[in-house]
């Protein structure tokens, strides 16, 4: 049982044809024109015998200790099991069942026991709440890929992006990848460069990795045409464009004159998307004198970094049209998107829910929760990364701006609770998280991280000193609760259009515990009726931001469920 081996059965990965030969898994790789051909004269000669069976690759002298002995195997166990904790947190039953079957295996090689364990160990791990919550996750992204609409999206061949920063760079690139003709503009030639670095970058890494071809790599380059202000054919460019998407800075006059810009260079059917995080779709697409084609204007919320996070949202405001939402939809699922239709309201959705635990996050600190435990505490629970690390990675200026908006926007009370200086002062302080080296933690190096006396007494500044041991289950449901029930409340107010949309927009959004399938189906495994009870017991004790929104005490008072 060699470690690729053990690593195909527990993660799933894919192996490359030339090593598969090398491992043994196949005997002959070929072109794919030759595949017919070779397989039936491969059959035919296995047929005749002119062709011979392959035999198992002989083992190493490495590889028979490892495999063949009792304290050998005791290592690669041990090993193997440190590498599963490591990358499942113990939270994912699967990956266990895997090696005590493989185990069972090579204690039983002989007769039919190893397949019956096999099939205990599977009928076990189908029955199991974690296998309910990603089924439920994959047939609520099968079902996200239809859109229903009454009109047809357009037919878009040429995608503009403005603003060539890392949304818009990243957003250039999986449009470039899925065979669009990409227009990249920014301010100046710099600001532009800096951008076509960026895609090169991560397409040279994946061509290193042998996961993309020179060919692909030359026609992905090949489909961006890089523009700035001083291209004095842009403007011809973008006659072209069937959309335009604008990745600039969060301003809304800027966005306002960009669409100026574009409208006075683009026909009539071009669609305009903003990927504001923030500002009202509705007020970007005003109709006014810099305005004059409101209903092709659309919100498509990317998250960072663009390429690799799968989430998309788009929002339409209330004169966008149906065509210039079908065609935001068909374009997002085609650079690989699971897209949500959100209403237009401060946050949207993912934001919106992520605002309520930023305050808790600064509550909590202010209290005196170590940084560490409250980390510990939340990824035990399931999220792939704890608060404070994700402020630091997302950025603590982001962080900041997005509490900040949400108080003053129309959360009320569900936004009270905490002390959201605790952000903005950081940023004063120029600590912005992981890209500026420091943010609640000291980055050195490339896995370096360590809370730094800096901190530490600004810390002691902003909560008196204080240092409380708080249980890690209080921990976990004060934050957690402000997530669940910002996202309940989503779906009473029908920001979100179900639980299903509510659940994937959390888990692929900030990572909410895939295994427990997002926060609906969570609300569903623990008992609405209970956790309405610990949220009641949480807004007596520490004040209304907790109490429970309306559809929740509804569910609870009812005993219904969320999904079936």
């Amino acid at each position: 049982v060699k470690k690729s081996r053990m690593d195909m059965m527990l993660t799933g990965k894919d192996i490359r044809p030339a090593k598969a030969k090398k491992m043994g898994l196949v005997d002959l790789v070929v072109a794919p024109q030759s595949l017919e051909k070779v397989a039936v004269e491969t059959a035919e000669g296995l047929a005749n015998g002119t062709v011979k069976k392959s035999r198992p690759k002989k083992k190493s002298l490495m590889n028979r200790f490892i495999e063949d002995t009792p304290p050998g195997q005791h290592l690669m166990w041990d090993k193997i099991k440190k590498m599963v904790d490591k990358n499942t947190n113990g939270k994912y039953p699967a990956p266990y069942a895997i090696m005590e079957c493989v185990k069972y295996g090579l204690s039983h090689p002989n007769g039919l026991d190893k397949f019956k364990k096999e099939r205990e160990e599977f009928a076990k791990l189908a029955a199991t709440s974690e296998s309910e919550a990603l089924i439920g996750i994959f047939d609520g992204m099968t079902k996200m890929k239809k859109h229903s609409s009454e009109a047809d999206p357009i037919n878009v061949k040429k995608v503009a992006v403005m603003g060539a920063g890392l949304m818009g760079a990243g957003i250039a690139q999986v449009t470039a990848e899925k065979g669009y003709e990409v227009l990249l503009k920014d301010r100046d030639d710099a600001s532009l460069g800096r951008g076509l670095s960026y895609m090169n970058d991560n397409w040279g890494k994946k061509q290193k990795r042998r996961r993309m071809t020179q060919y692909q790599y030359n026609l992905n380059t090949s489909r961006v045409t890089p523009l700035s202000d001083d291209t004095e054919s842009w403007k011809r460019h973008f006659s072209g464009a069937d959309l335009v998407i604008e990745a600039v800075f969060e301003n809304l006059e800027l966005k306002r004159k960009i669409i100026q810009q574009v409208e006075s260079v683009t026909l009539d059917h071009c669609v305009f998307a903003t990927n504001t995080s923030a500002i009202p779709i509705g007020d970007i697409a005003a109709p006014g004198p810099e305005v004059r084609r409101p209903e092709n204007v659309v919100g498509m919320h990317y998250f960072s970094p663009v390429p690799s996070m799968p989430l998309l949202e788009i929002i339409p405001h209330s004169g966008t049209s149906e065509e210039a939402l079908a065609t935001a939809f068909a374009v997002g699922t085609r650079q690989g998107k699971t897209c949500m239709v959100v209403k237009d309201v401060p946050g949207f959705y993912v934001n919106r829910c992520l605002g309520p635990i930023l305050v808790e996050v600064s509550a909590l600190v202010k209290e005196g929760v170590p940084l560490e435990k409250l980390d510990k505490a939340m990824t035990n629970f399931g999220m792939p990364v704890g608060p404070i690390t994700l402020c630091d990675e997302v950025g603590v200026d982001v962080a900041a701006k997005v509490s900040t908006y949400l108080s003053n926007a129309d959360l009320g009370v569900r936004m009270g609770g905490g002390d959201v200086s605790l952000l903005s002062d950081m940023v004063k302080k120029g600590w912005l998280g992981r890209k500026s080296k420091q943010g609640f933690f000291t980055y050195t190096g490339k896995k370096g991280k360590k809370i730094g006396p800096e901190v530490t007494s600004f810390l002691k500044e902003f909560n008196g000193g204080k240092v409380l041991d708080m249980s890690e289950t209080d921990i976990q449901d004060r934050i957690a609760s402000r997530l669940v029930n910002e996202a309940a409340k989503c779906l009473e107010d029908e920001i979100i259009e179900n639980p299903t949309a509510g659940d994937i927009g959390l888990v692929f959004g900030i990572g909410f515990a895939p295994f427990k399938g997002g926060p609906f189906r969570y609300l569903d495994s623990v008992g609405v009726s209970s956790y309405v009870d610990r949220m009641n017991g949480f807004a007596d004790t520490l004040g209304e931001q907790f109490e429970p929104c309306q559809l929740l005490k509804d569910y609870a008072a009812s005993g219904k469920k969320f999904h079936g």
